[in-house]
């Protein structure tokens, strides 16, 4: 293949110049990526840039010869199990949406060991649309609840830009063993990752990168556990758990990973107790999306043990 000259199209428009490679050339490598970029190769509207540039509709994109591609992995087979199981999870979806509530225990891209993803079974999603969704924004696998999908690329653009320029307005609950000092407030706390024996962490740092997250608490059990609802007002990996544990001193309830043998309590389910229960974002075509999710089963048997009232969900709704 040799040089090409690509305009950046609409749809592209403020992504970043490292994500526009991965959506238009899946098969390049981030290693090849870098190496392109660190030796000028790539250039935008004839200049060197980096990863991060975000670009603009219009912009020329000069591409140098690819590599060759390795062979494309087997495509993953849906049994009629899965896809009951994604069609069960759709809240909603209109032309330029789905709304899907995630279930704990199931990944929502693939990574080392992960075979069974919801990225890898978004073909059984596509419905009346003439090409599979679009992941937009990721929860951690033990997280369940809202995942939004685009259904075109300019819907999946538009909704990845919100995410990123913070519009979106995510609403998570969690169960943390014990109770916090206040009854909300606000937790500021800069967050870094770092390596170790048993993989990657999250830990607070005063190098890391700034972390804010609102909580209120909306229901106690003496002291043993408490309901909160938790805004993540930045995106850092792994934010809500950390600042649970470490700001507050009250792990989510079956975090191991960030509390340790105390956020286990006897006789309730050991699967992390965290669920993105809503969302409120600018809708592609204008307006406003919200939708909220139910608990998953799990979190059902702890509310009841300890006697939490949780209101229903509202039907999604699109406010144009």
């Amino acid at each position: 293949m040799s040089v090409q000259s690509i305009p950046v199209e609409t749809a592209d428009a403020g992504v970043r110049l490292d994500r526009w490679f991965r959506r238009h050339f899946p098969s390049l490598t981030q290693g090849a990526l870098q190496k392109m970029l660190r030796t000028g190769q790539v250039r935008v509207d004839g200049k060197r840039a980096e990863g991060n540039t975000r670009l603009a509709a219009g912009q020329e994109v000069r591409v140098p010869p690819m590599p060759s591609a390795p062979p494309p992995p087997p495509p993953i087979r849906i049994s009629a199990e899965d896809e009951a199981m994604l069609h069960a999870m759709v809240l909603y979806r209109d032309a330029s949406v789905i709304v899907l509530n995630k279930p704990h225990g199931l990944a929502v891209q693939g990574g080392s060991g992960i075979t069974r993803h919801v990225d890898g079974m978004l073909d059984a999603l596509q419905f009346d649309a003439e090409a599979r969704p679009k992941l937009v924004h990721r929860l951690d696998k033990d997280t369940s609840g809202i995942l939004l999908l685009g259904r075109t690329t300019s819907a999946a653009a538009a909704l990845a830009a919100a995410f990123r320029s913070r519009d979106a307005q995510k609403t998570y609950w969690a169960v943390v063993v014990g109770q916090p000092q206040h009854d909300g407030g606000r937790i500021t706390m800069s967050l870094a990752r770092e390596g170790g024996p048993h993989g990657e962490r999250t830990v607070p740092s005063d190098d890391g990168q700034f972390a804010n997250t609102d909580y209120k608490v909306l229901e106690a059990a003496k002291r043993r556990a408490a309901w909160l609802q938790m805004q993540p007002l930045t995106g850092r990996t792994h934010q809500l758990r950390v600042h649970a544990a470490s700001g507050l001193n009250t792990p989510i309830l079956g975090d191991g990973k960030y509390g340790g043998h105390v956020a286990h309590m006897d006789g309730l389910p050991e699967a992390l107790h965290l669920h993105a229960r809503a969302i409120r974002i600018p809708h592609p075509e204008g307006g406003l999306l919200e939708a909220e999710a139910p608990l998953p089963a799990h979190m059902v048997e702890t509310f009841s043990f300890f006697g939490f009232e949780a209101p229903k969900p509202h039907k999604p709704r699109w406010k144009k």
